[in-house]
């Protein structure tokens, strides 16, 4: 999977397997696109320098080429994803490109539901945080505060950002569905109300000890253990609580992952 940097034809890229690539390298596509080995980073990812048809970007040749990137657990037959895995792994808010996987909360939300929400009167907002590899990776650290978070780019429109500011100072309760929004917000807040960072990538890693000032309740999946979005929901709602609520959805059979459920935390 690639995803693309903001430079023509470049894209820092997973391959598998990539035991064997060197500086370089040059993987061959359909299509006459070519993609040429750069160099591999601290992480295992490789940033690649793409050429194809004239005048056209890495983005061509993923809608093109690519699959919808169904989390392993999704299992496909041999034609593997379908047309229908396109809009059914995709929130119904979606806009720009960029994500390496759908927001799993925002998965559980349809447009009646939202027109619902906005009927009783709460301010529905959008931001955008392009959820990358990173996210996923298992913390593999013997100590939580050496895990490294990959950065990942977000942006938030200044009258969404407004609309959230005054919603604290008026003493209303500020709802993010999923980490991707969580991220977002407390990123974009860190250095105070006063001096937003709208738009750039963030590394903020959520972990136990973090002091929210954005976000009052979250709408979370139920996730993988040792991961980074296990952190942040205990992070919120303290690793006792949080625990507790996991031992329950267990018990009572609730289904965990991208369509799983979801539990809300205030």
């Amino acid at each position: 999977a690639g995803w693309a940097d903001g430079a023509a034809g470049r894209a820092r890229c997973m391959i598998t397997p990539s035991r064997r690539l060197r500086q370089g390298a040059e993987l061959l596509f359909e299509g006459g696109w070519k993609a040429r080995v750069r160099a591999r980073d601290a992480g295992g990812f490789f940033e690649c320098d793409f050429t194809g048809p004239e005048g056209a970007g890495v983005g061509d040749l993923l809608r093109e080429s690519g699959e919808v990137p169904l989390p392993p657990y999704i299992r496909r037959g041999p034609g593997g994803p379908t047309a229908e895995d396109g809009s059914r792994y995709q929130t119904v808010f979606a806009a720009a490109d960029g994500a390496v996987a759908a927001p799993t909360a925002g998965l559980h939300f349809t447009g009646r539901l939202l027109e619902e929400i906005a009927a009783l009167g709460a301010e529905i907002l959008y931001v955008t945080l392009h959820t990358g590899p990173g996210t996923f990776l298992p913390i593999r650290a013997e100590r939580i505060e050496d895990h490294r978070m990959a950065s990942e780019r977000y942006s938030i429109d200044p009258r969404v950002f407004e609309s959230v500011r005054r919603a604290k100072e008026e003493k209303r309760r500020v709802v993010a569905v999923g980490s991707t929004s969580t991220r977002a917000l407390e990123a974009s807040a860190a250095a105070g109300f006063d001096r937003p960072v709208l738009d750039g990538a963030t590394d903020l890693f959520i972990r136990p000890g973090f002091s929210f000032r954005v976000v009052d309740a979250l709408v979370t999946n139920f996730h993988l253990p040792r991961s980074t979005l296990v952190m942040l929901a205990a992070a919120f709602a303290g690793r006792d609580l949080l625990m507790r609520a996991y031992r329950e959805a267990v018990a009572e059979g609730y289904r965990f992952y991208s369509y799983g459920d979801a539990m809300l935390i205030l």
